[in-house]
């Protein structure tokens, strides 16, 4: 496993992030793996070299940071590894229990805290931003808490390049902990951030953990289209899939990626996650996994180099989209 700094952080990170979204309580999704079957999937992402985990606290409806929390304490170093989670979606049924007011901010941190079994949040994200919400109001909730060593890095997730500018601009006024990385939309399908988040964050420094690198499954073989219910588990009840990817050109960026993969003998899971590592502004992709054999696929993938070539191919067939994933 290769190793890289987390934009302009002395942070050091894996090429790969476990998204742990796939683990916590299936009541909650029906492909989702319990405490006790998420445990290889932690041993393995740990023996592979991956130091960077991924959930969120609205996962499970907090059970995914409690599976996270117990695996890496139990199985990995935790002064080792890095943490990061995420706040802003509904945690309760109450008006207060979601956004990103002062109030919330401060008790959704509380909260993942015990959940994670954890003395500090190495990364604290936001998983949306929040237009009811003054942004002075949630970047100082924010900078307190790293104040207060609850959280040691903030992020951010899809929105707006000019909100993220915004977002900046206001702490760096302030003097407040500033956003270090963007957990954004981004694979050979949907490749929209391109036009402005990417060349933002390389201009500020900033590090990109792109989410849905395969694009639901779409690049991995495991989905033929977004209207697929059959293939997966989770294709039979992942409306969000249909939402995201629905362009004509689509099909021909599968096909091409499909196509490279048979021609150098590698897994279309591989070109697609050796493309995005290709782009120096990704540092780590994240990854989701319900089978083992997903993490070796993919670990592979950080020492598979495409030639400039390849990387035409693949890029080729791609046509401008609409701007998603922001929801």
């Amino acid at each position: 496993m290769d190793y890289v700094r987390l934009g302009d952080t002395g942070l050091e990170v894996s090429r790969l992030c476990l998204g742990c979204m796939s683990y916590g309580d299936p009541a909650w999704r029906p492909w989702i793996l319990d405490r006790e079957a998420a445990g290889p999937f932690f041993r393995r992402a740990i023996e592979l070299g991956i130091n960077f985990f991924d959930t969120a606290d609205m996962y499970s409806n907090g059970m995914s940071e409690e599976v996270t929390g117990h695996w890496l304490r139990e199985l990995g170093n935790t002064d080792e590894l890095v943490i990061a989670t995420k706040v802003y979606f509904p945690t309760g049924k109450g008006p207060n229990s979601r956004g990103l007011s002062r109030k919330h901010i401060q008790q959704a941190c509380e909260a993942s805290l015990r959940r994670l079994g954890v003395e500090a949040i190495d990364l604290y994200q936001l998983h949306r931003f929040d237009p009811e919400t003054p942004m002075d109001e949630t970047l100082a909730a924010l900078d307190q808490l790293v104040q207060q060593g609850k959280v040691r890095y903030l992020g951010a997730s899809s929105t707006w390049a000019w909100k993220l500018s915004q977002a900046l601009s206001i702490s760096d006024l302030r003097g407040w902990s500033r956003f270090v990385s963007m957990q954004n939309h981004y694979n050979l399908i949907y490749r929209e951030e391109e036009r402005e988040m990417i060349p933002l964050c390389d201009d500020e420094g900033i590090g990109l953990i792109p989410w849905s690198p395969l694009a639901r499954g779409l690049l991995a073989g495991t989905r033929t289209s977004p209207t697929d219910k059959e293939s997966t588990l989770r294709a039979e009840s992942d409306d969000f899939a249909r939402r995201l990817y629905d362009h004509p050109s689509d099909a021909a960026v599968m096909q091409a990626n499909e196509a490279l993969a048979n021609e150098i003998q590698v897994h279309p899971a591989q070109t697609a996650l050796a493309w995005l590592l290709s782009k120096p502004e990704v540092t780590a992709p994240i990854i989701g996994a319900t089978k083992l054999a997903h993490l070796d696929i993919a670990a592979d993938a950080v020492d598979l180099e495409l030639s400039e070539e390849e990387i035409e191919k693949l890029e080729a067939p791609y046509q401008p989209h609409a701007v998603r994933g922001f929801e």
